[in-house]
């Protein structure tokens, strides 16, 4: 429990102070935010706000896991291993595409084709490994599983190697995706994803403590480091507070895709190591909702010739477009999750409650 509480606290620590200092650093550098042309027109005065401050929240996230490994003397997992690398991994395809944008000096950066194919390769890396006999422990369990889980396995959902290596890889492009998506106002997905990792904080020290070890039963999770990925997600949590001191509206920096695909691959990540893949549809609601508000839109747009559902997609943008103001949409939106992510826990909870 030490570890969680200096991995949360060192991450903070350093995105605050970091995020301050780069912010400085990149509007000397003119690493500043192009604006889509499409885009709300009250966006258009964000245009040269510092971007890329994804980049401090995966340094302070390493920092904090780390420095927590060296004071409390741990040897990190080979899952908090795997997860830190689709983190970063994730986050270097986000970084390039942002690095794009800036030098070409235009809203597009990577080709969408280029960007899943990064995607791709970071997302079924993580998995091949996740589920291969390098990541086996003493007992012979692998840290991802192949069965589909909900709050614990499903036993007669087990899929072949190939089908559950292709449902990792759906599930870490699908959320990245949806982070991405939702990153379109102040604060709006740093602040969602402080309370959803936070949320898997929570779901990794209850899984530590009901473990099962050397008996099984009912009650117990058959999970691989649960401890060591409490870690990684709280000092997720606090590198996302300490970033969003200065993201909150008026942001004085943007995450950009370097942050956005990151922290959903981290969150896709969590859910697959977890045992809790499909309970992530629930906690991460609001992602959810901000994709598939972006599909319908597109789909209907082909399907009538030019006829759209929302005035805008994402779903925070038709907010705008109806006069709503900025900040009135990220604190509603933020209660959305806040709903989400305490309906998430509840039902994880009374699960394991039910079984009593």
């Amino acid at each position: 429990m030490r570890a969680i509480l200096f991995g949360g606290g060192l991450a903070l620590l350093v995105s605050l102070l970091g995020t301050r200092i780069a912010i400085t650093q990149f509007t000397r550098l003119g690493y500043g935010q192009e604006i889509r042309d499409d885009g709300p027109t009250s966006h258009h005065t964000k245009r040269g706000t510092p971007t890329m401050g994804g980049v401090v929240i995966i340094l302070a996230t390493l920092i904090g896991y780390f420095g927590a490994n060296l004071i409390t003397q741990t040897e990190p997992s080979k899952s908090a291993l795997l997860l830190l690398f689709l983190f970063v991994g994730m986050g270097a395809v986000g970084f390039l595409d942002d690095y794009i944008k800036i030098v070409k000096q235009r809203s597009l950066g990577l080709r969408s084709k280029a960007k899943m194919i990064g995607q791709t390769v970071i997302a079924l890396i993580f998995g091949v490994l996740a589920l291969s006999d390098w990541a086996k422990d003493a007992d012979g369990d692998t840290p991802a599983s192949e069965k589909i889980s909900f709050l614990r396995e499903i036993d007669w959902l087990a899929l072949p190697m190939l089908l559950a290596v292709l449902l990792i890889w759906f599930i870490i492009v699908a959320t990245s995706n949806g982070v991405n998506l939702t990153d379109g106002l102040d604060g709006l997905a740093t602040g969602a994803c402080v309370m959803v990792f936070g949320a898997y904080m929570l779901v990794n020290i209850w899984q530590n403590n009901q473990s099962c070890g050397a008996e099984v039963n009912d009650l117990c999770y058959n999970v691989r480091d649960p401890l060591d990925l409490a870690v990684i997600a709280a000092a997720i949590t606090g590198a996302c507070f300490g970033f969003l001191w200065w993201n909150a509206s008026p942001a004085a920096i943007f995450m950009g895709d370097t942050g956005s695909l990151s922290l959903g691959a981290a969150l896709a990540g969590l859910a697959i190591l977890t045992r809790t893949e499909l309970l992530l549809i629930i906690l991460g609601g609001l992602f959810l909702v901000e994709t598939l508000s972006v599909m319908m839109q597109v789909g209907y747009f082909k399907l009538t010739g030019g006829k759209r559902i929302f005035r805008m997609a994402p779903l925070h943008h038709h907010f705008e477009m109806l006069g709503w103001e900025q900040v009135t949409i990220v604190i509603r939106f933020w209660i959305i999750t806040g709903l989400c992510v305490a309906a998430g826990l509840g039902i994880f909870y009374a699960e394991w409650v039910a079984r009593l």
